[in-house]
This record gives C-alpha cells, sequence and structure tokens, in this order.
C-alpha cells in the first residue's frame, strides 16, 4: 500500500513504538542517552560507507535509531526521571509549597480543580505536575487564572485505584499527563502572590476567559451560550449533561470540542476568502504566511489547549501541502505533523483526542477518494450530498474502533447529524469569529446576538430530535483491546483490497477476520466457566456482585442507585442478564461462610466464621466480638461512618486479624476454591 512507501509513514510508526516502550519499561535515561548517541554515530559511518558502495543496513539502524529516539523523549518526558522532581522529597506530611496554575480543570460541587506545576518546597526548589483541589467557598467562588502563583500548605494525597470493577482508572489517565499527587487546601488557605511571570499559555488562556466574560454579558441564551463556547473557544465546562449526552448519541460529539474539524472548516474558509492574492507577485506565499498566521491567532484565542494545538499543528503543514499543489504528499506532511507534535510532547500519544483525530483524518485521506471513484453524481446537490456523506462515513468508520473501546455505543444516525449540520459548521464558525471579534471591541450587535442565538439553538433542536430515536443508538457494547488493534488490522487490509484485490490481500483479510472471530469465540467460552462473588464499595450502601458465567445476579441493601457501577460491569464482563435481590445475613460463599452484622446489630450464633461483614455502622464492641467468635477476616465496606471505620482498623491491628475496607482497598474478590 502506498501509505507504508512514505519513509515520514515508516519514521513516525517507528517513534511511536519507542514511545510505547519508554512508558511502560522504564529504562535509565543516561542508558538511554548513550544508547541514541551510538546508534547516530552507527548511522552516520554507515551513511559514509553508503556514499562509497551499497551498504544494506542503513534504513535498520535509521529505524533502530528512532525508537530509541521515542524511549529516550519518553523517558525523559516522565517527570520522575528528573532528580528535582518533587516525589523525591518528604511529601508525607504538610508543607510549604509554591505552585504555578497550568490548567484549570471543570470543578464539582464540592470543589475547583487545577494542574499545577511545582516551583518550590519548602523554598527549596522542584518540578513535577500536580493536581489541586481547593474547596468551594459560599461567599466568593472566584476561579484563579492560569499562571497564578500560590503559596500553600498540604500533604500530598495518592491517587488511588478503582474501587470497583471495570470503573474509570483516574489514577492512570493523570499518570499519562505526569501527575502523580494531589493537593488538598480549604478555602482562601492559600496566598496569591502579587506578581507572577507571564507565560505564552498564560496570556492565551486568560484572553479566552475575558472573552468568555464579554460574551456573558450579551443576551444569548445559557444552552446557546455554552455550546457557542464550546464550538468557538474549546471551554465546554458549562454544558450540561444533558446536552452532551444529546450530541454523543447523535453522533456529533466532536463538534463540541475545537478539533481537527473546526480547524480544517477554517483553513478552507481562509483558502476561499485569500484566493485573490494568488493573483499577486509570489501571491502563493503571501497567502500561505498568512493563512498560518490567522490559524495560530485562532489556537490563540482558543487558548492554545492541548486539542486546539495538535489540530492547528496538524493543519498547519495540510496548509503547506496545498501550497505544494501536491496530492500525493498528503500522506507523508499527515504523518510529519505526527512525527514533531509527538518529538515535542510523547505522552499526547495516550490521548483520546489525539488518537480520534489523527485516526479520522488518515481515514478520511485513504477511503474518501475511493468512495467518489465508486460513485460520481452528474447533478450539483447529490454530488455535493454524496461528497459530505463520504467524509462523514470515512471519518466515522476511523474512530469507531475507538468509539467502541472507550464509549462501547455506536450512534448509526450519526450521518444524518453530520448532514445536517456540518453543511452549516463553516456559516456556523465564520459568524462565530465574528461575533468575536466583535465582542472583543464592545460594539456586538444585539440583532446579530438574537440572530446566532437562534442558530445555535435550531442546531441543538436538531440534535436533540437525533438524539431522542433510541432505537438506532447501540450501548454497551463489549469491546477490549485485542479487537481494537483487529478492528484496525481489517480496516487497513480492507482499504488495500479495495485498491488491489489480489489472491495474497484477500488472505490475510481472512487470516485476521478468522483471528478476530476467534477471539471473540474464546472470550465467550472462557466467559462461561467464569464465577466471581464482589463485595463493591458505595458511600452509604451495601451491595455484593456474583457472577455466573454471563448471569449477574446483583445482592444490594436498597439504599442508592448502583446504574453505573452495574453498567460498568456488565460492559466489562460482558454479561447478558442482571437479576437483582435484597441482602441476607448469611451467604456461604464456595466452602466459607460470610455473616453480616449491620445497624440492627444481630451477631451470629456460631463462632470461627470465615467472613465476618461490617455494614451501616453498627454499634458494636469489635474487641469482644472478636474474642468470642474469632473471626478469620473483617470485611468493611463504605455504608460505614469514617469515624467508626479507623476505630474498627485500629482494633484489628492490634488483635492481628486481617480486615479489608472497600474505601482503600477497593472491592473484595472472594476466593471461590
Amino acid at each position: 500500500m502506498k501509505l507504508f512507501n512514505f519513509v515520514s509513514v515508516k519514521l513516525t510508526l517507528c517513534l511511536i513504538t519507542g514511545i510505547l516502550l519508554g512508558f511502560y519499561f522504564l529504562i535509565p535515561l543516561k542508558i538511554l542517552g548513550f544508547i541514541v548517541i551510538t546508534l547516530i554515530l552507527i548511522l552516520y559511518l554507515i551513511y559514509l560507507k553508503n556514499k562509497r558502495n551499497t551498504f544494506p543496513y542503513f534504513d535498520i539502524v535509521s529505524y533502530l535509531s528512532i525508537i530509541g529516539l521515542g524511549l529516550f523523549i519518553t523517558t525523559l518526558a516522565n517527570p520522575k526521571s528528573l532528580s528535582s522532581h518533587y516525589s523525591y522529597q518528604n511529601i508525607s506530611t504538610d508543607a510549604v509549597w509554591k505552585v504555578k496554575i497550568r490548567e484549570v480543570l471543570k470543578p464539582n460541587s464540592f470543589s475547583d480543580n487545577y494542574i499545577v506545576e511545582a516551583e518550590a518546597l519548602e523554598e527549596e526548589p522542584i518540578t513535577g505536575k500536580l493536581f489541586l483541589s481547593i474547596q468551594k467557598d459560599s461567599i466568593d467562588s472566584s476561579l484563579l487564572l492560569v499562571d497564578d502563583e500560590l503559596w500553600l500548605v498540604s500533604s500530598t494525597i495518592t491517587f488511588g485505584e478503582p474501587l470497583n470493577p471495570h470503573q474509570f482508572n483516574f489514577k492512570s489517565y493523570l499518570k499519562q499527563q505526569g501527575v502523580y499527587h494531589q493537593l488538598r487546601v480549604a478555602p482562601k488557605a492559600y496566598y496569591k502572590t502579587v506578581k507572577s511571570k507571564t507565560t505564552l499559555l498564560g496570556l492565551a488562556s486568560n484572553f479566552r476567559e475575558r472573552l468568555i466574560e464579554k460574551l456573558h454579558k450579551a443576551p444569548f441564551g445559557s444552552e446557546e451560550l455554552s455550546i457557542i463556547q464550546a464550538l468557538l473557544l474549546g471551554q465546554r465546562n458549562d454544558i450540561t449533561s444533558n446536552t452532551y449526552d444529546n450530541y454523543k448519541d447523535a453522533g456529533a460529539v466532536h463538534i463540541l470540542a475545537v478539533s481537527g474539524l473546526h480547524v480544517g472548516i477554517i483553513l478552507l474558509l481562509l483558502q476561499f476568502l485569500l484566493n485573490p492574492l494568488e493573483l499577486l507577485p509570489k501571491g502563493k506565499t503571501v497567502k500561505l504566511v498568512i493563512i498560518l498566521l490567522l490559524l495560530w491567532a485562532f489556537a490563540f484565542v482558543a487558548g492554545l489547549s492541548p486539542s486546539i494545538f495538535r489540530a492547528v499543528m496538524m493543519f498547519s503543514f495540510i496548509a503547506y501541502a496545498m501550497y505544494l499543489n501536491r496530492p500525493s504528499n498528503t500522506f507523508n506532511i499527515l504523518a510529519l505533523s505526527m512525527f514533531f507534535i509527538l518529538l515535542l510532547k510523547p505522552l499526547v500519544l495516550f490521548h483520546l483526542g489525539f488518537q480520534m483525530s489523527y485516526a479520522a483524518v488518515f481515514s478520511i485521506v485513504l477511503i474518501y477518494p475511493k468512495l467518489q471513484r465508486f460513485w460520481y453524481p452528474e447533478h450539483w446537490f447529490l454530488r455535493r450530498a454524496w461528497q459530505l456523506l463520504s467524509v462523514s462515513c470515512a471519518a466515522q468508520l476511523g474512530v469507531l474502533p475507538l468509539s467502541l473501546f472507550y464509549f462501547h455505543q455506536f450512534p448509526s444516525l450519526f450521518f444524518i447529524s453530520n448532514l445536517v449540520v456540518i453543511p452549516f459548521l463553516g456559516i456556523i464558525l465564520g459568524i462565530g469569529i465574528l461575533v468575536l471579534v466583535l465582542a472583543q471591541l464592545d460594539t456586538l450587535p444585539d440583532t446579530l446576538v438574537l440572530a446566532y442565538n437562534y442558530l445555535i439553538g435550531k442546531m441543538n433542536t436538531v440534535i436533540a430530535w437525533v438524539a431522542q430515536q433510541e432505537a438506532f443508538v447501540f450501548r454497551d457494547i463489549p469491546f477490549d483491546q485485542i479487537q481494537l488493534l483487529l478492528s484496525y488490522a481489517l480496516i487497513m487490509i480492507f482499504i488495500i483490497i479495495v485498491s488491489k484485490a489480489t489472491f495474497k490481500n484477500i488472505s490475510w483479510f481472512l487470516i485476521v477476520l478468522f483471528t478476530f472471530q476467534s477471539w471473540v469465540i474464546y472470550s465467550e467460552r472462557k466467559l462461561s466457566k467464569t464465577e466471581q462473588f464482589i463485595l463493591g464499595h458505595q458511600t452509604a450502601n451495601t451491595f455484593f456482585l456474583h457472577q455466573i458465567g454471563d448471569d449477574l445476579s446483583v445482592l444490594e441493601s436498597n439504599q442508592k442507585p448502583l446504574k453505573r457501577i452495574i453498567n460498568n460491569f456488565k460492559i466489562g464482563e460482558r454479561i447478558n442478564s442482571i437479576s437483582r435481590d435484597s441482602l441476607q445475613n448469611v451467604y456461604s460463599i464456595g466452602s466459607k461462610s460470610l455473616f453480616i452484622i449491620d445497624s440492627l446489630n444481630v451477631l451470629p450464633n456460631q463462632n470461627n466464621l470465615d467472613y465476618f461483614l461490617l455494614t451501616q455502622s453498627p454499634q458494636l464492641n469489635l474487641v469482644r466480638v472478636i474474642d468470642r467468635l474469632h473471626p478469620k477476616m473483617i470485611l468493611i465496606d463504605g455504608s460505614n461512618y469514617k469515624s467508626y471505620v479507623t476505630r474498627w482498623k485500629e482494633t484489628c491491628i492490634k488483635k492481628e486479624i486481617p480486615f479489608h475496607y472497600t474505601g482503600e482497598k477497593g472491592a473484595y474478590y472472594f476466593d471461590l476454591d
């Protein structure tokens, strides 16, 4: 396939390989530096020899050098590879920190959240990122801004593993961004420095915040304003969960993130508007320079967020490819843009936005021309509709495996929302940019506000209607990492077959398809032999999950809903049927026994019990209970007061009785053997 004939594509794949190896295998930085320098010297010697005669090892050593480079930059991007990282200091007790705000996150009901860069610990210079939570103050809820510097007193909190099976792993997510610990402070329990060093990121982020403040003064509706902020400025914090779910179920959630789609449309608009410049001497070069300046100006206005930075970087390369007017260079340009982005920020490889952006763009470049050759309508309206549908289907096919893996759902009516919305997205973005400019100049007329508000409102209505067609939204689809990789292999081979249907290519497609089916069958057979009995964790609730094959029985105290926990387990374990039952006091688990003591404080008659579960904060003397009943293990779940839990843990330690608290150690898996 032509895609793999480009050197840039091969080098990018090698860099990705090195990044993956560097992320999962920790190798000392000095050793990696020595290896990379050695490989580069060998490569140079091979190049000199290659000038005199043919030498077959140049490509091999080149690829190994790029893999080594990927390993090196990933290890270097790991904050813990630096001796100045705060984790090498004593951070277990309260200490004085100096931190700088790097990113303002979406607040929750209890706190305002930020990503901060550590600058000093007890006045000693340090480095590293942390997650900062500042408890909300009902009197003053003002947010801090990027580049603000704070002095505060706090100890670090380590992120725990998920407390329930198949729950979102927040710890792993933050690790991919180089964040390992959390700081937590009370409202106003910090000192904000009067003067702080200003960075380009801070200037961009704060400019965006001032622009949002001016938009809030205009008579926009609250829902419409939240969409405008997301469309134009990449700020999604004000979007309600209901609106977000509508866009997700309609297959149009990509509209809410300033990404490749938006920047691509802006690039096409600029290409059209600046076409007259090509009539001037060196007009094409002037046009390219102006386009690049305007694209990066838009990135600045949108706050230079990681997603917009990636998108503008990618389309800057594409603008250069359009300047060269060589369509065959598209693969080269895309691969080069990915190469340079990963070279600057290797850990961005693990970001969902990066993965979906490039999957969609590569898929469009590969599949769209083939769909156009398949049918080319003569009527202009049919031709435009078919072109739009082709782009939408190509992009959707590219991101489908990722969507199934991360979101476990497929909105089959995605083409309707895309056909209706995307043709007008250029108009929406064009008017939106005009709105931003006029708002910044304080000359935004109410008539334009009302017209734009009406346009966004109608788009929301269309999206909501598509999302309400529940029968066409396929949810809770189990999809694991093996299926993800095999799916992309199937898509790539299928594209090759469409280009060149040889016996070899068809054979490879059938082999991968057979492997995919075999994995599904193996997973089903493994599932049929699975049995698990699990004590889960939820605040103010007690529940068990008993899985036998693809059947799940939920035993619960019926105090709080378990929808999300059960749904995650259902998808992760490929559950087919779910039944519910109320909790009993006694259970036989394999050859062992479990007794549950709740707030009624009823004790069992027999002693030497295997498991003893304390729920709903029973008022008992645990020392006497242990002396009388001799339990082999004490279990404590999330339905108990924390003060009780602390006291019970101390008792278990003194009595040398094994204990498990789900609020710290997560769900407890019973041994059924």
